[in-house]
């Protein structure tokens, strides 16, 4: 199951965070841990790594073998972090996040932190779209795309032909 997803930039600044388990201790101190276990790494180690350490935040495995694991990818100036236990595969987890970032670059065509940071409602949408209750829904690309696609709604308008301008609905009504 995935517990958590988060995005945090190379400073440790939080730009999404979504649990799917309550946490026992705060969810800053927990970014805060997690960035200290993933920027101090090497870029030539793997990407992901069991942290046992997360039980303080997470509550301990009940499961004989259960364990917590970190799993990661880093794209330019943002850190696309996971937090699975041990049912999740780690490959099938790095691939997930590859699919997360392509519908991102879909949506915002090059996405970027600020992207992150003004459209966040539309972030969670498109996260919505492929994890629900940290099971994986959707991996399709293309599917993911067409419900999240249109994310942003638009605004019903009249066209006022005198002026040629449009005014919103509502303030008509």
């Amino acid at each position: 199951m995935i517990h958590a997803v988060l995005i945090f930039n190379t400073s440790g600044v939080p730009r999404l965070t979504k649990f799917y388990t309550p946490l026992q201790q705060s969810s800053q101190t927990l970014v805060q841990k997690i960035y200290s276990l993933i920027h101090n790494r090497p870029g030539g180690l793997c990407n992901f790594l069991d942290a046992p350490e997360l039980e303080a935040f997470l509550g301990p495995k009940d499961e004989v073998g259960g364990r917590w694991q970190v799993v990661y990818r880093n794209y330019a100036t943002l850190y696309f972090v996971f937090i699975v236990d041990g049912a999740e595969s780690e490959l099938g987890i790095l691939d997930l996040i590859q699919v997360f970032v392509e519908c991102l670059d879909r949506a915002f065509e090059n996405v970027c932190e600020l992207d992150l940071v003004f459209h966040f409602d539309e972030v969670h949408h498109i996260l919505a779209e492929i994890i629900q209750g940290g099971l994986v829904l959707e991996t399709n690309v293309e599917e993911i795309d067409a419900c999240g696609g249109g994310v942003t709604p638009a605004l019903p308008v009249l066209v006022v032909e005198s002026t040629n301008v449009l005014v919103p609905i509502w303030l008509i009504l």
